[in-house]
């Protein structure tokens, strides 16, 4: 995590440490097929998932913002610190003025909760529309692989809880230099937000797990991507676009900020 915050547009944005995620290999797949996910993974050469959990804030004229909220206490452990890294940046719950949601999935949205009861008392959340509907829809979950279930929960939990102060938006500004970029496929409405500025900033959400292993090989995803088609094609045209803009990327699982570096035939992330 960066200690420190940093400037971007509008906002000094701070990265908080929730904590690590660890899973064995095969949660990987690759859109080649079993052969190419075995090569890729005996190429990596690592013996399991280990990645960062990361959520945002960001300070500016308007307050405090976060971009997704971490785990909460749910996920054990290893994870759920991003209350601490809050208070050690000097921020209370009291403070925040919204929450910026990238995706409906446990460890970027189970921090709204503090057991039952909202952890952010003031704060608006803002939602990426095609997640809060398909989530928010009942008639999806039977369709829907039960690994894949619990942004079901979570938006219900969402409604419960901060009722009238839920805001499901579209692409486009969000907030004054804040843009909603759509990355469908790890969720349905799954999504990135952009810090404008002479410096800007891409928070991508979970467009990638693994820095090293899927920025040289797009085609490699996880079994928790609901379209894996479809995240692979956001995955590989962001990189791109992240890459021609020259855009500082991070993200819920990028260690430190980052520059999409082309490296045929992907891409390299280096520090930025």
């Amino acid at each position: 995590m960066s200690e420190t915050w940093r400037r971007f547009g509008p906002y000094d944005v701070l990265i908080l440490d929730d904590g690590v995620f660890e899973a064995p290999l095969d949660v990987l797949i690759h859109a080649g097929g079993e052969a190419a996910r075995d090569g890729a993974v005996m190429r990596w050469a690592k013996p399991k998932v280990r990645i960062p959990v990361n959520c945002f804030a960001l300070k500016g004229a308007d307050g405090i913002t976060l971009i997704d909220a971490g785990t909460g206490p749910s996920w054990g452990e290893a994870m759920g610190h991003a209350p601490a890294a809050m208070a050690k940046a000097g921020i209370v719950p009291e403070q925040v003025e919204r929450v910026l949601i990238t995706h409906l999935h446990g460890d970027h949205a189970l921090g709204l909760f503090d057991g039952e009861r909202a952890r952010f008392p003031k704060a608006e959340i803002i939602v990426p529309e095609a997640d809060f509907v398909f989530f928010g829809d009942e008639g999806n979950r039977a369709q829907t692989p039960q690994n894949r279930q619990g942004g079901f929960a979570i938006t219900a939990a969402v409604k419960r809880h901060y009722g009238d102060r839920i805001h499901s938006v579209p692409a486009g500004s969000v907030r004054p230099g804040i843009t909603l970029i759509p990355l469908p496929g790890h969720t349905a409405g799954h999504s990135g937000y952009l810090i404008e500025g002479e410096e800007s900033l891409l928070l991508w959400g979970d467009a990638l797990h693994l820095s090293d292993l899927q920025a040289s090989d797009p085609d490699i995803g996880f079994i928790y991507d609901f379209d894996a088609a479809t995240a692979r094609a956001s995955r590989g045209a962001i990189l791109a676009r992240a890459a021609r803009e020259a855009w500082i990327v991070s993200g819920g699982h990028i260690e430190g900020f980052r520059r999409v570096v082309e490296k045929k035939p992907g891409y390299d992330l280096v520090p930025a």
